[in-house]
This record gives C-alpha cells, sequence and structure tokens, in this order.
C-alpha cells in the first residue's frame, strides 16, 4: 500500500436494508450515561439495552426514541440506490422496547464500556461474559480502548497521514 492510499478494509460499501440487516449505535443521555440500540431494519423495531435502568424513565425514554424511530425510516428512504427499491420502504415510524432480561447491570461511570461490550457480543451472537462484571469497569475499559485501537492499525495510520510525526507515540 502506497503511502495516502485508502486500505480496502477501510472502503467497503454496504447498502441498508440490501447488504445490512442490523445497525447498532451507541447512545449517549444528556451527557451522563450510554445505552446501547439495535436497529432490525426488516423488523422496524429498535430494541434498547440499559446497563443502569433506573438512570432514564420511560418518558425520558421516550423523547430520546422519539429521534430514532422516525429519522431511521427517512434515511432508509433518501439513501436507497434506486426508485424501485425506495418503493419498498416507508416513512411509517419504527417501534421499539428496551430490553431488561439478561442485561447486566453496571455501576455509574462505567455504562460506557458495557453498552458498547453489548453491542459487540449481540452483533457477534456472543453471550455477555460473566467477567464483564461491575467491579472491573475501569480494567474493562482500557482492554477494550486497546482492543479498539489494535483492531484496525491500517487505518489509524491513514487518519493519521497529515499528523505523522505524532504516529509513533501510540505504537
Amino acid at each position: 500500500m502506497r503511502k495516502g492510499e485508502i486500505p480496502s478494509f477501510c472502503k467497503s460499501k454496504k447498502f441498508w436494508g440490501v447488504d445490512v440487516d442490523d445497525i447498532y449505535a451507541p447512545v449517549n443521555f444528556k451527557n451522563q450515561h450510554w445505552i446501547a440500540i439495535w436497529i432490525s431494519i426488516p423488523k422496524r423495531h429498535i430494541v434498547v439495552w440499559d446497563s443502569i435502568i433506573g438512570h432514564i424513565s420511560p418518558e425520558e425514554l421516550d423523547e430520546v426514541m422519539e429521534h430514532f424511530v422516525t429519522m431511521v425510516p427517512y434515511l432508509l428512504v433518501e439513501c436507497t440506490l434506486s426508485n424501485e427499491q425506495k418503493v419498498q420502504y416507508t416513512l411509517e415510524p419504527y417501534t421499539y422496547a428496551r430490553e431488561t432480561d439478561g442485561v447486566p447491570q453496571c455501576r455509574a461511570g462505567d455504562c460506557d464500556p458495557f453498552a458498547l461490550k453489548y453491542i459487540e457480543c449481540h452483533a457477534l451472537g456472543m453471550e455477555f461474559p460473566k467477567a464483564f462484571n461491575k467491579r472491573n469497569g475501569k480494567s474493562i475499559r482500557e482492554k477494550m480502548a486497546v482492543d479498539i485501537f489494535q483492531e484496525l492499525p491500517m487505518c489509524h495510520e491513514w487518519e493519521n497521514q497529515d499528523n505523522d510525526e505524532n504516529l509513533g507515540t501510540y505504537k
């Protein structure tokens, strides 16, 4: 690969509803708390995973999710490849539900790695690890940061091409 060239694994193109049926996202609530959401395009439904259930009331969650249940159908219609595909999508809002069974609970301040790990496990069809518990939130956060950084080293190099003098700092 030549300097400045984008690695092929960083630029693969996939299309919602054609190549991609599920969308996962961490969502921040009032700069205080992270939840995870799973958007199922074929089911037109969003599942919310919250590791501190009492932090967001049902009314507050309705307010947060209103944006997603209306925005996702709109984006699907606007981002389709052809008019033929546009016909299969409607602007009818998605439904959503907060899942509580089997969602591990954490301490305040540890919701961010829990949200990311829950997304990872669900996307890969894995069970949430028992070792991921309230007592070891700090070490989990550090390990996840290293894992994320090491996952795509070539993308880090590409992203930092204009800051080459600092690239070696992170290795």
